[in-house]
């Protein structure tokens, strides 16, 4: 199995369960990293062949940017099965964290694996 992977993909969105957080922007932080078999692309040194890294970027960006979750876990479960559906990953490792939610904190978030990863 190997890994296609974003990391630190930053994006404003509407995030939380406050009031005064419902009516502003609030940058999340994503990793995510999508078992594929790089095998074909690697040999035809084609897009199509491939894992495409910018269109899943660009989805998860317009996903992220429209929706209004109270919470980080609702919000990475969506982002989940939106890739695992619509780009036909078969196991994907996704990290969401929210900057500045706790003080004293980096950031805050949640870690979770969804699919069956293949074998090999």
């Amino acid at each position: 199995m190997d890994i296609v992977y974003i990391n630190d993909l930053k994006v404003d969105t509407v995030i939380g369960i406050f009031d005064w957080e419902r009516r502003i922007r609030q940058t999340v932080s994503l990793d995510l990293e999508m078992a594929a078999d790089i095998r074909k692309g690697a040999a035809s040194d084609h897009i199509d062949d491939a894992l495409d890294y910018k269109a899943i970027g660009k989805r998860v960006i317009a996903f992220i940017e429209g929706s209004e979750f109270q919470l980080v876990e609702t919000l990475a479960e969506n982002v989940a099965q939106l890739v695992i559906g619509e780009f036909n990953v078969p196991w994907l490792k996704l990290r969401l964290s929210k900057p500045g939610a706790l003080r004293g904190s980096r950031d805050v978030g949640v870690i979770i694996e969804r699919g069956q990863k293949p074998n090999g």
